[in-house]
């Protein structure tokens, strides 16, 4: 894979919500596969051979005179995208408990160490939306659940769940690079109960599960909510991310209608993590 070669945009957004993810929304419909977003906006990738200039350029909510959006874009080889990922990559620890690594660093004495080597996956622990969510599991019996890790990037959430002795995890994005590198790192961790597939909500039918994990972005869990409250069993869970503090009452309300009732959520520099129940 060291010969794909990617286009990178940096967009500058303001206001950055709900700009933001409605941009990330129409770029994912155009063909761009990974996001980032940082203080000032949004970082997007796209395979060179899937790009054209026109593509963006027909972006609606670039033309939006509600948002002042602007970017520039450059060509990144994934070879060197590794390299400065391995330069920059430090390892973090989650409650004193939980170590997210690495394969280069020493390993810890932490009780739970997951390796990963995310590339251009989301999901290192780092984003305040991954540590939350790894705290949410840190803080809830796994035993012998089915669990579903929706829009899982690197697979760090579902490795989690697995090692917490979860009988099942089914992890699902929607983007190939994510499935591949969760491949990789679900047997670097040793988790064979871990089902990796590439795909989105419509894999969902018929599933059933104890627990159901998101973190994506609002607009999505928005759509898919009601497709998440028919997978879950009675007193089953459901934690969601990737959304801000002043987001959770449109996504409480949204639960609501399908039975679901909101019970804690945590925040970090105004993100949250939102558990609600039957």
């Amino acid at each position: 894979m060291a010969d794909l070669v990617y286009i990178e945009y940096n967009f500058t957004v303001a206001p950055l919500q709900p700009a933001s993810d409605i941009l990330i929304a129409q770029l994912g419909e155009v063909g761009f596969d990974s996001f980032v977003e940082n203080e000032e906006g949004v970082q997007a990738y796209i395979l060179k051979d899937l790009w054209t200039e026109e593509k963006v350029k027909n972006v609606q909510i670039l033309s939006n005179e509600n948002f002042d959006i602007s970017f520039n874009f450059k060509e990144i080889e994934q070879q060197n995208w590794n390299a400065e990922w391995e330069k920059n990559f430090e390892k973090i620890v989650v409650d004193d408990v939980c170590t997210v690594r690495a394969p280069f660093h020493e390993k810890p004495n932490t009780k739970f160490d997951i390796v990963i080597e995310p590339k251009m996956s989301f999901g290192t622990g780092h984003h305040e939306t991954t540590h939350m969510m790894l705290q949410h599991i840190l803080e809830h019996d796994f035993t012998g659940k089915s669990v579903l890790d929706m829009g899982s990037g690197t697979g760090v959430l579902a490795i989690l769940a697995a090692m917490k002795n979860a009988g099942s995890v089914d992890a699902i994005d929607i983007d190939n690079w994510c499935y591949l590198n969760a491949l990789e790192n679900k047997e670097r961790n040793n988790c064979s109960q871990i089902n990796v597939f590439e795909g989105d909500v419509s894999l969902l039918k018929d599933q059933k599960y104890n627990i159901i994990i998101a973190n994506i972005n609002r607009n999505i869990l928005l759509a898919d909510i009601p497709a998440y409250a028919k997978c879950l069993t009675k007193d089953g869970i459901l934690f969601l991310s990737g959304f801000y503090k002043e987001d959770i009452p449109v996504i409480t309300e949204k639960c609501n209608e399908v039975g679901l009732k909101f019970e804690k959520n945590l925040e970090k520099n105004n993100w949250v993590a939102v558990k609600y129940v039957f």
